[in-house]
């Protein structure tokens, strides 16, 4: 065999190779995230940043992270809830002024951004990050009715 084809069927052979583990890190990012982050991670990550939130290719919510573990959240309807986050054994609880139930999540750093899985509950659900601005969120305010 020529040394020409010989070196494009190793060429082919390695492509292929290539694009599998391609697709396997595709496939398996989400599980391949990493440790949970910890406070200090999550913090050098979020502060002064907003970060969009979708959850199975749709959009949920929007967070803005702001100075000494404030922040301001929305879903996205214009109406925005102020609020704190720390950590607790591993994991970044918030707790808003609507709501003093602390709403716990696990934040790993995955290819495309944050990935959150919700902790309050047995099944969980997972959000990830969408989108990053250095832009503050659009809240309308209250309700102002007749």
């Amino acid at each position: 065999m020529p040394v020409s084809t010989r070196r494009m069927i190793c060429h082919d052979q390695h492509m292929f190779i290539l694009r599998a583990c391609v697709c396997l890190l595709i496939l398996c990012g989400p599980v391949l995230a990493g440790q949970p982050m910890s406070a200090d991670a999550f913090d050098r990550y979020t502060l002064g940043k907003t970060l969009m939130y979708a959850q199975g290719g749709s959009a949920y919510g929007a967070e803005e992270y702001l100075e000494n573990r404030r922040v301001r959240w929305s879903f996205l309807d214009g109406q925005c809830k102020e609020g704190v986050w720390y950590e607790d054994g591993g994991q970044i609880c918030f707790v808003y002024e609507d709501r003093t139930d602390p709403q716990c999540w696990t934040f790993t750093q995955g290819a495309n951004g944050l990935i959150a899985q919700f902790e309050n509950e047995p099944e969980g659900f997972e959000l990830y990050e969408a989108e990053t601005s250095d832009e503050p969120m659009l809240c309308l305010g209250p309700e102002i009715g007749v």
